[in-house]
């Protein structure tokens, strides 16, 4: 299990995580909730360890374990994967080198680049191709297939449909289902409130830094006042 507790995060003297807590079990879909600029990107950071924010406060643990206070490749071997927003390809290295750069092709065991082209057709066609040469759909298919390579128990996802036409939207929803159907916990960092409900077993929404609510994902579908206090839906 991923426990998050109290963490108070900071970039230089802003304040931007107030004691923000959550959980996700294992197996579990958990989305993050909120409206822009209310600290979901930095609580993914805080989690993974990156330069900034700075965690100040509080504690992440998974499995028992701490991580905070760990660099963020100590943190990936303990295998829990980013996909990043933005997916932050390299734009001169082909679909293939991005997924052995991180497992050679010649490894055989947990996640391998046969199995990422299993589960993303599209990548094998496009498998010679560069970063820069992807569509957006086809890089977003290649940030995950990439976060796959570490063999991850636990996937951070941040705004993964941002960007994306509708039906590939779809196709995410389906993969996440996939991933989770094959054992995998995920913390997602949605916009999309229909499409994180979609695949969301709970859900927590994240207000100026702070938990203001949390739910069953059924729940907060059928409870139109807290979709127009915490997330504006009308």
């Amino acid at each position: 299990m991923l426990e998050v507790r109290d963490i108070h995060s900071f970039y230089g003297e802003a304040h931007v995580l107030h004691g923000a807590s959550l959980n996700v079990r294992d197996g579990e879909v958990v989305a993050l909730l909120g409206r822009n600029g209310m600290g979901k990107t930095s609580l993914i950071r805080s989690i993974m360890g990156l330069a900034s924010p700075q965690v100040r406060k509080g504690s992440v643990t998974w499995r028992g374990e701490t991580l905070t206070g760990l660099k963020p490749h100590e943190i990936a071997r303990r295998k829990i994967a980013l996909v990043p927003q933005g997916r932050r390809l390299f734009p001169s290295l082909t679909v293939t080198e991005h997924l052995t750069m991180l497992k050679p092709a010649s490894v055989k065991e947990g996640w391998t680049v046969e199995q990422a082209f299993g589960l993303f057709p599209r990548l094998a066609e496009r498998k010679s191709n560069r970063g820069n040469e992807l569509s957006g759909g086809e890089r977003q298919m290649l940030a995950v297939a990439r976060a796959l390579m570490i063999d991850p128990d636990l996937v951070l996802m941040d705004e993964p449909s941002e960007g994306l036409a509708p039906v590939m939207v779809q196709h995410l929803e389906g993969i996440i289902a996939q991933l989770k159907k094959a054992g995998l916990s995920i913390l997602l960092v949605e916009q999309n409130l229909y499409s994180a409900l979609a695949v969301a077993d709970r859900v927590y929404v994240l207000e100026t830094g702070k938990v203001v609510f949390e739910s069953e994902a059924a729940a907060i579908e059928k409870d139109p006042a807290a979709l127009t206090r915490f997330l504006g839906v009308h």
